[in-house]
């Protein structure tokens, strides 16, 4: 019992066979007790005294670092019981109760360590090699030897090891994991990278700035470290309690004796208050409601945790991949000069189809959804930043934003403003398309919000519940997303040390809250929340 406030930050428990043999031992030896299977009396009492010796081990232990401590515990009320049941001779009853506690304490372990499992894993991004170039050749290096100012080599679909600069290369990157945000960022010589996010197309030569833990991802394990330890454990209620009726029980055994006179008398009023329900049946009540969570997909780190539920007041959410899908999707096509929509979409997919644009992708994959056959441009040719222009059956096609189709003199282009308003214009991105030199209208990629986020939010609303949304992606975006979804408040821009800055905020104000999220940079301001 306690382990979640007793065990190490990051410490993964696990399925220890010396505690199941010690229950196996404890439950043999129990049985052998209750058949009689060694007599005289004697060599009974014997084996119940070795049996609740070796199974009772670590409730001892853990009673005798209590009682230094001068804190009346669970485990100091079980040990009362245990050796008040073998003064008494009712080793059968001692060895059960030994089985029975050493039974919840595993079951309490392995869901921590699964909880704890889970967190390790989230942080695990890091690749473990970096591939450097310091002279002519490039080395694969393990990432512990990169040093700031090698030039570090990234493959397509790789991660970045080091926070850098782009020196040479042109790719997509996802930084949704640091930064939040929703669409992949462009990278050109010139631009900064962070370790931990993933490039997504071309390779890219870096100049590490920051190496391990000084980088943005090692600040975040920083931070989730210090939140972990600078958390004091919670006491249970359970164990205050428990601690108040050791002292009433042996009040209770004192007046037994007086009145009675009857030693079996007064220890049997010990074991009663040791092996009560407070003590035994708190774990057990606890482990149900994890076990529940479990079933329906959430897995709770600790008792501690589930107990401070009921008294949430906010609900924190994350933005990119919680939600929303964390994907660009075509979300609206506003067409003009006569042009259809499908005419809209098929143009611009024959231009982006050799594209590695995370919106160019995200176009492609609506005409594909939509049956609209695949033509390959006979000619591509990208502009980083601005667009595409291709051409196929003689025609010129440009994609781009208003900018770019301004500059090649494109006929009836509207400005960016006077483009049709649409329920998903603030947290979009707007793809123009021209075909001929004649606008046909305007592609609005965006993060789809997930379908069950409004229910969700909408049912916390009804509990009582505030709710408040935390993204690194713009004011606009941030602000489309929560009046979409009705929430209270929203914070954009935010780095992950901004996010549990806000958490913190809130949680000095006297709220309770939980915090929910998906990605590395949401991992300080999960650890700042209550829950």
């Amino acid at each position: 019992m306690g382990q979640d406030d007793h065990a190490e930050p990051g410490h993964d428990a696990a399925l220890d066979l010396r505690d199941v043999a010690r229950i196996a031992f404890v439950v043999l030896v129990a049985a052998a007790v209750w058949f009689r299977i060694w007599e005289p009396f004697q060599r009974v009492s014997v084996l119940g005294i070795i049996g609740v010796a070796i199974g009772g081990y670590p409730i001892f232990k853990e009673a005798w670092e209590n009682i230094r401590e001068r804190r009346m515990t669970m485990e100091l009320s079980m040990t009362i019981a245990l050796v008040a049941a073998l003064v008494i001779g009712e080793f059968f009853t001692a060895l059960i109760i030994t089985a029975f506690v050493l039974a919840a304490e595993v079951l309490e372990g392995l869901t921590v360590g699964r909880g704890r499992r889970a967190i390790r894993d989230l942080l695990d991004f890091l690749p473990a090699t970096a591939t450097v170039r310091r002279g002519s050749d490039p080395a694969v290096v393990p990432l512990a030897q990169v040093q700031v100012g090698d030039t570090v080599i990234v493959a397509p679909g790789a991660r970045l090891p080091v926070d850098g600069i782009v020196t040479s290369g042109h790719s997509f990157v996802d930084q949704a994991t640091i930064t939040g945000e929703s669409t992949p960022t462009e990278k050109t010589p010139g631009t900064l990278v962070y370790a931990g996010t993933v490039n997504q197309a071309g390779a890219l030569e870096v100049r590490a700035d920051r190496v391990g833990r000084d980088t943005s991802f090692g600040k975040i394990v920083e931070a989730v470290e210090h939140a972990e330890r600078s958390r004091a454990p919670v006491q249970k209620v359970a164990d205050r309690y428990a601690g108040y009726l050791v002292y009433f029980a042996l009040v209770c055994a004192a007046l037994t004796l007086v009145i009675t006179h009857n030693a079996r008398s007064t220890i049997s009023v010990i074991i009663v208050a040791g092996a009560c329900g407070i003590a035994a049946g708190t774990p057990l009540a606890i482990l149900g409601g994890i076990g529940r969570a479990a079933r329906a997909g959430a897995i709770v780190k600790g008792g501690r945790y589930l107990e401070a539920l009921w008294s949430l007041d906010t609900v924190a959410f994350d933005k990119t991949g919680t939600v929303t899908l964390g994907v660009p999707t075509v979300r609206e096509i506003a067409r003009a000069n006569g042009a259809t929509e499908l005419e809209v979409l098929e143009t611009a997919a024959i231009a982006e189809r050799q594209s590695e644009h995370p919106l160019g992708r995200a176009i492609v994959r609506e005409a594909d959804r939509c049956g609209i056959a695949r033509v390959e441009p006979d000619q591509f040719d990208y502009t980083p930043g601005r667009g595409v222009i291709a051409r196929t059956d003689g025609d010129e096609i440009i994609v781009g934003n208003s900018a770019f189709l301004a500059a090649k003199k494109v006929i009836d282009l509207p400005s960016q403003h006077s483009v049709p308003a649409g329920p998903t214009s603030q947290a979009s991105s707007d793809v123009f398309v021209a075909r001929g030199r004649r606008f046909l209208g305007t592609i609005r990629v965006a993060d789809a919000v997930r379908p069950e986020a409004a229910q969700a939010v909408s049912a916390l609303r009804q509990m009582g519940i505030a709710t408040v949304l935390l993204t690194g992606d713009s004011r606009p975006v941030a602000d489309a997303i929560a009046h979409e979804l009705r929430v209270d408040k929203s914070n954009a821009e935010l780095l992950p040390s901004e996010k549990a800055a806000v958490v913190r905020g809130l949680v000095g104000e006297g709220r309770a809250v939980a915090m929910v999220g998906d990605g590395v940079n949401d991992a300080p301001a999960l650890t700042e929340a209550t829950v």
